[in-house]
């Protein structure tokens, strides 16, 4: 990473899908106060609906994306599903803080901690946690934007990824939206508030 940009504070969300964390950090996107801006996760997976590259994600190729990670071009990076690779690319995270922003990732749980190993003391891992495993079942049927399969996948997924919430700084469970998205707000901005001297 490029030493001379002036370093902002990194904010780790992450959780099972269907914990509803995106709904959150897009809440905290639009509190101008908090100054934070959206770090676009590479993806080797194909664009879904409506996607755009360089909006919800950049989409590369399976090639592009494992030259990527023998250039040791990511902050971190992993094989979420077989083929299906998500990792944070050094040069977008240098490319907000040149921004002079606070960044925010909506990242799964493995690649927030990996983060949060590398810079402690300037970012604050979160975890989203559901109610329980069958309302997080709900959320992805309600989504309507997958296959059987996929959600199954994602549901099996999800108690090794609940067995993580202890090792984040944070856990705000998401029974109650309007509650969670408070509870956000409050600790993100105490965190980028409290630790300008840092």
């Amino acid at each position: 990473m490029n030493e001379t940009t002036k370093q902002g504070k990194l904010l780790v969300f992450s959780a099972p899908s269907g914990s509803g964390k995106t709904t959150i950090v897009r809440h905290l996107l639009k509190q101008d106060k908090l100054n934070l801006a959206f770090s676009i996760s590479a993806t080797s997976r194909d664009k879904r609906g409506a996607e755009e590259h360089a909006k919800d994600y950049y989409f590369l190729s399976l090639k592009d994306f494992k030259q990527n990670v023998k250039d040791d071009a990511f902050l971190e990076w992993e094989e979420v599903y077989r083929d299906n690779f998500y990792g944070t690319l050094k040069t977008e995270v240098e490319r907000l803080w040149a921004l002079g922003k606070n960044v925010i990732f909506d990242i799964d749980v493995s690649g927030g901690l990996r983060i949060k190993r590398k810079f402690p003391e300037q970012t604050l891992s979160i975890f989203i946690k559901p109610p329980d495993l069958n309302e997080l079942v709900r959320r992805l049927k309600d989504r309507g934007e997958e296959t059987e399969d996929k959600i199954n996948m994602r549901v099996a997924k999800a108690p090794a990824e609940l067995a993580t919430a202890p090792l984040f700084d944070v856990v705000i469970e998401n029974d109650n939206l309007e509650k969670a998205l408070k509870e956000a707000d409050t600790i993100v901005s105490d965190f980028i508030g409290g630790h300008k001297n840092k």
